[in-house]
């Protein structure tokens, strides 16, 4: 007689992880025939989704490069009319 000292759920989330960890490994055992098949036809797609990638990337930052510029000037022209009713009184401690 064999004693179970787990329940149902643990079973099935062994069996689930099983089942995903098995998958992936034929995917990836089908993955790397399929690029030994057909090396150029996959170093041509990871060509094109690296230059995909990389113009993204590339427009991100001249968008925001655009973006401080805007603000850099709208900072240097309103400088002055924060600065313009500004006076400073400095105290003495000892009077």
């Amino acid at each position: 007689m064999s004693f179970r000292f787990y329940t149902n759920v643990i079973s099935g989330a062994s069996r689930a992880a099983a089942v995903w960890l098995f998958t992936t490994g034929v995917s990836l055992i089908g993955f790397g025939v399929l690029i030994y098949l057909l090396p150029r036809l996959f170093a041509t797609l990871a060509a094109i989704i690296l230059s995909v990638i990389g113009l993204g990337c590339v427009v991100t930052a001249t968008r925001i490069f655009a973006g401080q510029r805007r603000l850099d000037k709208i900072d240097s022209e309103d400088i002055e009319a924060y600065r313009q009713n500004v006076q400073i009184h400095i105290e003495d401690e000892d009077e």
